[in-house]
């Protein structure tokens, strides 16, 4: 129960004020918890960071294998991957996620981030081979590229709303950088 309400309070914080919000002080006075009490449950920032990756992580990816699921068509799945991945920077797990740098995480914990991205990755290439790409795999990691190019262009703000931003980060996916049709 304590575990989950720190969880939540970390995701809180990472979200209204980012990495410097995150505080073992912050975390306490968010959950009524004394600050001994949050090291009881997290050797550190990169530890509280990486259990929300382990936590909330797979149910993000569960929301763009769903997405793409309801897509009838590769095209239409790579569209969906797209989309749900950007639908879903707004959403205060994934900032949290996001919110803290590598840098700042053990070995240990990067190498769990990058599987569960790998995973995501993964679920990609087989719309990408149905589509004709000849190295899907190698596709699927470009693809992810603009993906990941398109969130940081929406978390930083940027001077196109984030639809304008989803649509040309689709329309790169699936017509390439000069936007004809296929």
């Amino acid at each position: 129960m304590q575990r989950g309400a720190l969880l939540d309070a970390a995701r809180s914080l990472l979200s209204e004020g980012g990495t410097e919000a995150l505080t073992f002080p912050a975390l306490a006075e968010r959950t009524g918890l004394a600050r001994s009490s949050v090291y009881e449950y997290f050797r550190s920032r990169a530890a509280v960071v990486e259990e929300l990756c382990a936590v909330d992580f797979p149910v993000w990816a569960a929301e763009v294998e769903a997405a793409m699921a309801g897509a009838e068509t590769p095209g239409g799945k790579v569209e969906a991957y797209v989309r749900k991945q950007l639908e879903l920077v707004g959403d205060r797990r994934h900032r949290a996620v996001v919110a803290i740098s590598a840098s700042e995480l053990d070995d240990g914990a990067r190498e769990k981030i990058r599987a569960a991205h790998g995973g995501l990755v993964a679920m990609i290439v087989e719309a990408l081979a149905a589509l004709g790409q000849p190295q899907p795999r190698l596709g699927a990691m470009l693809l992810q590229g603009v993906v990941d190019a398109a969130v940081r262009r929406i978390e930083l703000g940027a001077a196109e709303n984030p639809e304008e931003i989803a649509e040309a980060a689709v329309s790169m996916a699936l017509h390439g950088v000069n936007g004809a049709t296929a």
